[in-house]
């Protein structure tokens, strides 16, 4: 058996339909309640509306992508309490609903970072860029976060003061829009596009982790994690964290679920199994020191959820999304340890075989590009992630052959 095909959808919305997934072959669906606020309860009457949908289709709601962590509880701020109770109060209603697995992140104020949307692949496709340079000079001179400059090498900002002389008034916005709003509004991010003076209120989300590094940020997972896990344990939900993206800090915030380290750490600060990582190949490529077959490999019997997809790596940690199969990361030995360890919990008699996996983002091309730019969630096209899907479903059909030949 292969790992399970699933695909992230954005609920009644999406323009995706259920019945397309069904097109698709797709076995397993990845959503969650978009519609309700960060930090309130996910009452079991909500759940079962979606639930019912995707099994009306014949598909199973695989993973719920995302429950998400609120500043609060990252911080340890005044309704910390209350939201951590409601987050318990969520899992339970999952799990007892049947979802077994909730992906979440640990991010400071901002979720996935890129720099431009349009990113020219030679085939004439379209996808996420990550420009440190222009990072750097958002960040510096758009955005004006204080002592910006002097958090990022001389050369950088230097490089960065430059670049920054040639931007219009209209990139200047298109970069805070991008940043800021477009990327996270569809992630529970915590600015969306009705807010007059983005920038000023997320300079003020900064500042409320201006006395927190990273020591401070982990015991603050910690805490979070020695709350919640007893309650996965109980209704049998396994719990994901999906890593930071790109996997080290910015904005001068700190940033802890990024390397192998990091992921010691995870799993000593909560031994149990259902404390598990979101294997992301794309985020986790942002830093390219990181062996991605070696971490998959370590963390194997602690992987819930995976989303592949390759990634370009350029100079200065800048990188574009390059598809699924093509690009700077071994996508046949990263599958190959994926199916291994499969089989190895097989062999082992352990339930969570399935190991849903979801192709992470996808260049626009075909009909992506004949669409209206703003029908789509940004990396979230319909054809570019197809593609994906069949590709990385063709690489595991291709290996499970193999590996059965071997034997």
């Amino acid at each position: 058996m292969a790992l399970e095909k699933t695909w992230r959808w954005f609920g009644f919305n999406d323009p995706i339909t259920l019945d397309n997934l069904v097109q698709m072959g797709v076995e397993g669906v990845v959503t969650a309640l978009h519609h309700l606020p960060i930090g309130v309860v996910w009452e079991k009457d909500e759940i079962m509306k979606v639930k019912n949908a995707i099994e009306a289709k014949g598909m199973r709601w695989s993973v719920v992508e995302s429950l998400p962590v609120s500043e609060a509880i990252k911080t340890c701020s005044a309704e910390r309490d209350l939201h951590i109770e409601n987050y318990k109060k969520s899992l339970q209603n999952l799990g007892e609903c049947g979802i077994d697995t909730v992906c979440y992140n640990f991010m400071p104020v901002l979720d996935w970072s890129r720099t431009s949307l349009t990113y020219k692949h030679p085939g004439g496709g379209e996808g996420l860029y990550f420009d440190f340079t222009t990072f750097v000079a958002w960040d510096c001179y758009i955005l004006c976060r204080p002592n910006a400059e002097n958090e990022y090498p001389a050369e950088v900002v230097a490089k960065a003061k430059e670049l920054f002389k040639t931007f219009s008034k209209e990139k200047c916005e298109e970069l805070t829009y991008i940043i800021i709003v477009l990327t996270q509004g569809f992630v529970n991010g915590v600015i969306d596009g009705t807010v007059k003076d983005p920038k000023a209120l997320f300079l003020k989300y900064i500042s409320t982790y201006k006395d927190i590094d990273k020591e401070k940020l982990r015991a603050n997972m910690k805490r979070f994690l020695d709350d919640v896990i007893p309650t996965c344990e109980k209704y049998n939900v396994n719990l994901c964290v999906h890593p930071d993206d790109p996997p080290y800090p910015v904005l001068g915030m700190p940033r802890i679920i990024g390397c192998m380290d990091d992921l010691e750490w995870l799993r000593k600060a909560n031994p149990s199994l259902r404390n598990g990582i979101t294997y992301c190949t794309g985020s986790l490529s942002g830093r390219p020191d990181n062996d991605l077959v070696a971490i998959a490999e370590r963390f194997a019997d602690a992987i819930h959820f995976v989303h592949l997809r390759n990634t370009q790596h350029l100079d200065d940690f800048s990188f574009y999304e390059s598809g699924h199969l093509k690009g700077s990361l071994d996508m046949p030995a990263i599958v190959e340890a994926l199916l291994k360890e499969q089989q190895r919990r097989i062999k082992e008699g352990r339930k969570d075989i399935r190991m849903p996996f979801r192709p992470d983002h996808g260049i626009r091309i075909l009909n992506d590009l004949d669409a209206d730019k703003n029908i789509y969630n940004a990396g979230y096209p319909l054809c570019g992630r197809m593609r994906g899907l069949a590709e990385i479903a063709g690489l595991m059909t291709g290996i499970e052959y193999e590996m059965t030949k071997k034997k």
